[in-house]
């Protein structure tokens, strides 16, 4: 068998889970607690994560957290990548010492598969954060998009997008008392602000859920490096992940 093979920021392991390569970056200090505080990175493609993640990456090891993320394709959250997800969480808190609590990163699109996993599976998150996530697949890509990911009609996915959709999926998270911090442009054409993380975070808090959205002023969907160098997002999440870790 071919041995999995991906460039990542930093160098880590990479392997194979039911034949979807996943990866997993250790941190350079030895953990504190019985297991490993963890950071889940979504979404893993080819091209993803990115070297745009690199300092932020060495900011989470370099605080005694690990760093993972497994290839599900472009799933758009459909329960076929959530079970991938959960593959990738059993293998690394059973077989690689890693926490039953994981730090949810989603960066884009990978918004709809994080909070699709994180709505099935509230007590093994210690947190959400996003960058610029997609938080309602109405507003990205759209039904017609999505729905072959689904296996489904576009009809039929919007017959059953409470099923599927992040933001009608919160109330298990809010139950769980788990914290959001999301960044966010105010220029966002491909995931706009309102329909996403605004959207969101109404209706998390309007469930007694607690969010943090930092709405940056001029920004869209793009590269700046205030996005991955945010040092509120960054402490926000090895905060939260040490607190549960």
């Amino acid at each position: 068998m071919k041995t999995p093979h991906k460039i990542l920021p930093i160098p880590g392991d990479v392997f194979d889970i039911a034949g979807q390569m996943a990866f997993l970056i250790r941190p350079t200090v030895p953990a504190s607690s019985a297991t490993l505080p963890w950071v889940w990175y979504a979404p893993t493609l080819p091209s993803l994560p990115g070297m745009e993640e690199q300092w932020m990456f060495q900011k989470f090891i370099d605080a005694g957290l690990a760093v993972a993320g497994i290839d599900v394709g472009e799933s758009y959250g459909n329960p076929s990548g959530r079970a991938g997800f959960s593959a990738l969480y059993a293998e690394l808190t059973r077989n690689h010492g890693l926490s039953r609590k994981a730090g949810l990163l989603a960066r884009s699109r990978g918004g709809l598969m994080l909070y699709n996993w994180a709505a099935e599976n509230p007590s093994c998150v210690a947190c959400v954060a996003g960058i610029y996530p997609v938080c309602n697949l109405s507003s990205y890509p759209g039904l017609d998009k999505a729905c072959a990911a689904y296996g489904l009609t576009e009809a039929e996915l919007g017959a059953h997008l409470a099923e599927h959709n992040p933001i009608e999926r919160l109330a298990p998270l809010a139950k769980a008392q788990v914290p959001i911090f999301h960044i966010h442009g105010d220029c966002d054409t491909v995931v706009p602000l309102e329909n996403n993380s605004g959207e969101l975070a109404q209706r998390y808090q309007a469930l007694g859920g607690k969010m943090a959205l930092q709405i940056i002023v001029g920004q869209g969907h793009n590269l700046w490096p205030g996005w991955f160098q945010c040092e509120d997002l960054i402490d926000f999440v090895i905060a939260q992940c040490n607190r549960t870790g």
